[in-house]
Protein backbone atom coordinates (compact mmCIF):
# COMPACT_ATOMS: atom_id res chain seq x y z
CA UNK A 1 0.00 0.00 0.00
CA UNK A 2 2.84 2.42 0.73
CA UNK A 3 4.08 2.05 -2.85
CA UNK A 4 0.63 2.73 -4.30
CA UNK A 5 0.22 5.72 -1.99
CA UNK A 6 3.55 7.18 -3.05
CA UNK A 7 2.89 6.59 -6.74
CA UNK A 8 -0.54 8.24 -6.64
CA UNK A 9 0.28 11.20 -4.40
CA UNK A 10 3.58 11.97 -6.13
CA UNK A 11 2.09 11.75 -9.61
CA UNK A 12 -0.83 14.00 -8.65
CA UNK A 13 1.55 16.46 -7.00
CA UNK A 14 3.62 16.60 -10.18
CA UNK A 15 0.45 16.98 -12.24
CA UNK A 16 -0.33 20.41 -10.84
CA UNK A 17 0.46 22.39 -14.02
CA UNK A 18 1.76 25.56 -12.40
CA UNK A 19 2.57 27.46 -15.59
CA UNK A 20 -0.70 26.49 -17.26
CA UNK A 21 -2.84 27.53 -14.30
CA UNK A 22 -0.95 30.78 -13.75
CA UNK A 23 -1.46 31.67 -17.40
CA UNK A 24 -5.15 30.81 -17.43
CA UNK A 25 -6.11 32.25 -14.03
CA UNK A 26 -4.12 35.50 -14.10
CA UNK A 27 -3.69 36.20 -17.82
CA UNK A 28 -6.50 34.25 -19.51
CA UNK A 29 -4.07 32.48 -21.86
CA UNK A 30 -2.81 28.96 -22.33
CA UNK A 31 0.95 29.39 -22.06
CA UNK A 32 1.39 26.27 -24.20
CA UNK A 33 0.10 28.29 -27.14
CA UNK A 34 2.76 31.00 -26.76
CA UNK A 35 6.54 31.31 -26.78
CA UNK A 36 8.18 27.91 -26.91
CA UNK A 37 4.78 26.24 -26.24
CA UNK A 38 6.23 24.60 -23.14
CA UNK A 39 4.42 24.57 -19.79
CA UNK A 40 7.48 25.37 -17.69
CA UNK A 41 9.24 28.15 -15.85
CA UNK A 42 11.46 29.21 -18.75
CA UNK A 43 8.52 29.83 -21.05
CA UNK A 44 6.71 31.61 -18.23
CA UNK A 45 9.65 34.02 -17.89
CA UNK A 46 9.51 34.58 -21.62
CA UNK A 47 5.74 35.00 -21.98
CA UNK A 48 4.49 36.33 -18.63
CA UNK A 49 7.58 38.08 -17.28
CA UNK A 50 10.03 37.62 -14.46
CA UNK A 51 7.60 37.85 -11.52
CA UNK A 52 5.38 35.00 -12.67
CA UNK A 53 8.42 33.16 -13.96
CA UNK A 54 9.92 33.07 -10.48
CA UNK A 55 6.58 31.97 -9.01
CA UNK A 56 6.36 29.03 -11.39
CA UNK A 57 10.03 28.13 -10.90
CA UNK A 58 9.78 28.07 -7.10
CA UNK A 59 6.56 26.05 -7.11
CA UNK A 60 7.89 23.52 -9.63
CA UNK A 61 11.06 23.07 -7.57
CA UNK A 62 8.91 22.67 -4.46
CA UNK A 63 6.86 19.90 -6.09
CA UNK A 64 9.97 17.79 -6.51
CA UNK A 65 11.25 18.59 -3.02
CA UNK A 66 7.94 17.71 -1.38
CA UNK A 67 7.52 14.45 -3.28
CA UNK A 68 11.04 13.26 -2.43
CA UNK A 69 10.47 14.22 1.22
CA UNK A 70 7.20 12.30 1.70
CA UNK A 71 8.93 8.96 2.55
CA UNK A 72 10.77 10.64 5.43
CA UNK A 73 7.44 10.92 7.25
CA UNK A 74 6.28 7.33 6.66
CA UNK A 75 8.66 5.54 9.02
CA UNK A 76 5.75 3.74 10.74
CA UNK A 77 5.11 1.89 7.47
CA UNK A 78 8.67 0.83 6.65
CA UNK A 79 9.28 -2.83 5.88
CA UNK A 80 12.94 -2.75 6.86
CA UNK A 81 14.74 -3.75 3.64
CA UNK A 82 18.08 -2.30 2.53
CA UNK A 83 18.05 1.30 1.27
CA UNK A 84 14.29 1.40 1.82
CA UNK A 85 14.04 5.15 2.43
CA UNK A 86 16.12 6.02 -0.63
CA UNK A 87 14.17 3.59 -2.81
CA UNK A 88 10.87 5.10 -1.64
CA UNK A 89 12.23 8.58 -2.30
CA UNK A 90 13.23 7.59 -5.82
CA UNK A 91 9.84 6.02 -6.51
CA UNK A 92 8.16 9.24 -5.42
CA UNK A 93 10.68 11.27 -7.43
CA UNK A 94 10.14 9.34 -10.63
CA UNK A 95 6.36 9.67 -10.30
CA UNK A 96 6.43 13.42 -9.64
CA UNK A 97 8.60 13.92 -12.74
CA UNK A 98 6.19 11.87 -14.85
CA UNK A 99 3.33 13.90 -13.39
CA UNK A 100 5.05 17.15 -14.33
CA UNK A 101 5.84 16.00 -17.87
CA UNK A 102 2.48 14.25 -18.41
CA UNK A 103 0.02 16.01 -16.06
CA UNK A 104 -3.45 14.53 -15.80
CA UNK A 105 -4.82 18.00 -14.97
CA UNK A 106 -3.53 19.53 -18.21
CA UNK A 107 -4.33 16.93 -20.88
CA UNK A 108 -0.91 15.29 -20.39
CA UNK A 109 0.93 18.29 -21.88
CA UNK A 110 3.32 19.50 -19.23
CA UNK A 111 6.81 20.87 -18.77
CA UNK A 112 10.22 19.29 -19.16
CA UNK A 113 10.87 18.41 -15.52
CA UNK A 114 14.13 20.29 -14.96
CA UNK A 115 12.97 22.46 -12.05
CA UNK A 116 11.11 19.56 -10.46
CA UNK A 117 14.21 17.38 -10.77
CA UNK A 118 16.27 20.07 -9.04
CA UNK A 119 13.81 20.01 -6.14
CA UNK A 120 14.17 16.24 -5.91
CA UNK A 121 17.95 16.35 -5.76
CA UNK A 122 17.84 19.17 -3.19
CA UNK A 123 15.82 16.84 -0.96
CA UNK A 124 17.89 13.70 -1.54
CA UNK A 125 21.46 14.94 -1.90
CA UNK A 126 22.22 18.61 -1.44
CA UNK A 127 25.82 18.35 -2.69
CA UNK A 128 24.72 16.85 -6.00
CA UNK A 129 22.02 19.48 -6.39
CA UNK A 130 24.39 22.38 -5.77
CA UNK A 131 27.03 21.04 -8.18
CA UNK A 132 24.41 20.42 -10.88
CA UNK A 133 22.90 23.86 -10.33
CA UNK A 134 26.33 25.51 -10.48
CA UNK A 135 27.05 23.74 -13.77
CA UNK A 136 23.71 24.81 -15.20
CA UNK A 137 24.29 28.43 -14.18
CA UNK A 138 27.79 28.51 -15.65
CA UNK A 139 26.55 27.25 -19.02
CA UNK A 140 23.52 29.55 -18.95
CA UNK A 141 25.46 32.67 -17.97
CA UNK A 142 28.06 31.92 -20.63
CA UNK A 143 25.69 31.12 -23.49
CA UNK A 144 22.29 32.52 -22.39
CA UNK A 145 20.72 29.24 -23.46
CA UNK A 146 18.56 27.82 -20.66
CA UNK A 147 18.03 24.63 -22.62
CA UNK A 148 21.76 24.06 -23.17
CA UNK A 149 22.42 24.49 -19.45
CA UNK A 150 19.73 21.93 -18.64
CA UNK A 151 20.97 19.50 -21.28
CA UNK A 152 24.61 19.62 -20.15
CA UNK A 153 23.66 19.42 -16.48
CA UNK A 154 21.47 16.37 -17.17
CA UNK A 155 24.26 14.63 -19.10
CA UNK A 156 26.74 15.19 -16.28
CA UNK A 157 24.20 14.49 -13.52
CA UNK A 158 24.82 10.70 -13.33
CA UNK A 159 28.57 11.28 -12.96
CA UNK A 160 28.01 13.90 -10.27
CA UNK A 161 25.74 11.47 -8.44
CA UNK A 162 28.37 8.74 -8.60
CA UNK A 163 31.09 10.88 -7.01
CA UNK A 164 28.85 12.89 -4.65
CA UNK A 165 27.01 10.03 -2.99
CA UNK A 166 28.47 9.39 0.45
CA UNK A 167 27.70 5.69 0.38
CA UNK A 168 27.23 2.84 -2.06
CA UNK A 169 23.83 3.56 -3.62
CA UNK A 170 23.67 1.96 -7.05
CA UNK A 171 19.94 2.59 -7.18
CA UNK A 172 20.64 6.34 -7.10
CA UNK A 173 23.02 6.03 -10.04
CA UNK A 174 20.40 4.11 -12.02
CA UNK A 175 17.81 6.73 -11.13
CA UNK A 176 20.09 9.57 -12.22
CA UNK A 177 20.65 7.90 -15.59
CA UNK A 178 16.91 7.43 -16.14
CA UNK A 179 16.18 11.04 -15.16
CA UNK A 180 18.96 12.24 -17.45
CA UNK A 181 17.41 10.35 -20.36
CA UNK A 182 13.95 11.78 -19.59
CA UNK A 183 15.30 15.33 -19.54
CA UNK A 184 17.22 14.78 -22.77
CA UNK A 185 14.15 13.31 -24.45
CA UNK A 186 11.98 16.22 -23.33
CA UNK A 187 14.57 18.62 -24.79
CA UNK A 188 14.81 16.89 -28.18
CA UNK A 189 13.24 19.88 -29.98
CA UNK A 190 15.62 22.24 -28.19
CA UNK A 191 18.56 20.08 -29.27
CA UNK A 192 17.42 20.32 -32.89
CA UNK A 193 17.04 24.10 -32.61
CA UNK A 194 20.47 24.42 -30.99
CA UNK A 195 22.03 22.44 -33.82
CA UNK A 196 20.33 24.71 -36.36
CA UNK A 197 21.29 27.86 -34.43
CA UNK A 198 17.62 28.75 -33.93
CA UNK A 199 17.28 28.42 -30.14
CA UNK A 200 16.24 31.58 -28.28
CA UNK A 201 18.63 33.12 -25.78
CA UNK A 202 17.20 34.74 -22.67
CA UNK A 203 17.82 35.89 -19.13
CA UNK A 204 15.78 35.69 -15.94
CA UNK A 205 14.35 39.16 -16.46
CA UNK A 206 12.09 37.43 -18.96
CA UNK A 207 13.50 39.21 -21.99
CA UNK A 208 15.25 37.54 -24.88
CA UNK A 209 18.96 38.28 -24.87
Amino acid sequence: MIFLFLILVSYLLGSFPTAVWVGKIFHDIDIREHGSHNAGATNTFRVLGKNWGWVVLVIDISKGYLAASIPLFLDNFYLGFKDEVLILQLIASFCVIIGHVLPVFANFRGGKGVATTLGIILAINLDTALISLALFLMVFLWTRYVSLGAIIASIVFPFISFFAMKEDARIMIIFSIVVSLIVLFSHRKNINRLMRGEENKMNFSGRKA
